[in-house]
């Protein structure tokens, strides 16, 4: 039998877009001109994770990649008012449907990850049932994997890489020179507001869905804070910036901590799930194995639910 001709990679690179030098956005420089450098900066980390992310042979490209793309939805998003915003909003949309198509992959290469380590950390009479569940989540992988190739590999994604080589390339629309448009400062701090009233909604005890949604908010602070940073750079509002953003990273790692435990737990359920789906029924040492992972996951999260107020306490005493 034949063997498959090895994947022909289409890649889209810097030369081929025929970008201008990157560009830095100086103090001095107006507001959407720091959109620009940002969206620069992204773009060009976004096709170098390219051949990576379709290879898969290291999963960081991946991550990378999807981080990229975060950040340049976050730019578009905090940045609004200093653009036109159909024209922003569109290039969002679109830079979220790549999105949703890496995060997939993303998510399962970590909880591979972070299965394997907890069934490697089992005893030996308990592995072979563990090592049953991390071969139904690489399963799934396989099946991911292959639906984010078939999206880098569509005319789609290619137009969306053009569309972001254009905003690079050219001033970006903005609104009527009549409307009144924010300084930099004044979207971090719009940012930073939002969270506080966040945290405020969820009280003393908020449930797991509303500390993931703190964690988001937490994202879109901290990559707010990295476009108005150039522009506040050597200031006292620069350092309070700097000083935010360490902050809010904390805040972020207990939160993250915490969401990666409950997400591993709804994880581990939903194989059960399908396992019994797919056979009609559940090998009785697999079961016992994924109860002992859960509990393990629970435990986690809420220890980390018992940190995260701490840790806000240390954004709200910073003042931009």
């Amino acid at each position: 039998m034949p063997t498959a001709a090895p994947r022909r990679l289409r890649r889209v690179t810097v030369d081929s877009l025929d970008l201008p030098a990157p560009f830095l956005a100086a103090p001095t420089d107006a507001p959407p001109h720091h959109v620009r450098a940002a969206l620069d900066l992204r773009l060009r980390a976004m096709l170098a994770h390219d051949p990576g992310t379709r290879t898969g042979e290291d999963i960081e490209d991946l991550h990378q990649m999807r981080v990229s793309v975060r950040r340049m939805r976050a730019a578009l998003k905090a940045a609004r008012p200093l653009l036109d915003p159909v024209w922003a909003d569109g290039l969002r949309a679109e830079l979220g449907w790549l999105g949703g198509a890496l995060g997939p992959v993303r998510d399962l290469d970590v909880m591979l990850l972070r299965l394997r380590a907890e069934v490697a950390a089992l005893p030996e009479s308990e592995q072979e049932a563990g090592a049953v569940l991390v071969e139904a989540l690489a399963a799934q992988r396989v099946v991911a994997r292959a639906e984010m190739l078939t999206a880098l590999d569509a005319p789609r994604y290619a137009a969306l890489v053009e569309r972001i080589a254009d905003a690079v390339r050219l001033p970006l629309p903005t609104p009527s020179a009549t409307q009144e448009q924010p300084e930099l400062v004044d979207l971090i701090r719009k940012e930073i507001g939002r969270m506080h009233k966040a945290v405020r909604r969820a009280g003393e005890n908020p449930p797991d869905a509303e500390l993931h949604a703190l964690r988001i908010l937490g994202k879109r602070v901290r990559y707010t804070g990295e476009l108005v940073a150039p522009a506040l750079s050597g200031t006292p509002t620069g350092k309070a910036v700097k000083k935010l953003l360490g902050a809010t990273a904390e805040l972020q790692e207990v939160l993250g901590d915490h969401q990666d435990a409950c997400v591993a737990e709804t994880r581990i359920r939903e194989l059960l799930d399908g396992l019994e789906a797919g056979t009609g029924e559940l090998d009785a040492h697999v079961v016992f194995v994924a109860g002992r992972l859960v509990e393990r996951e629970r435990t986690r999260a809420e220890a980390k639910r018992g940190e995260w107020r701490a840790a806000w306490e240390q954004v709200v005493a910073v003042t931009v």
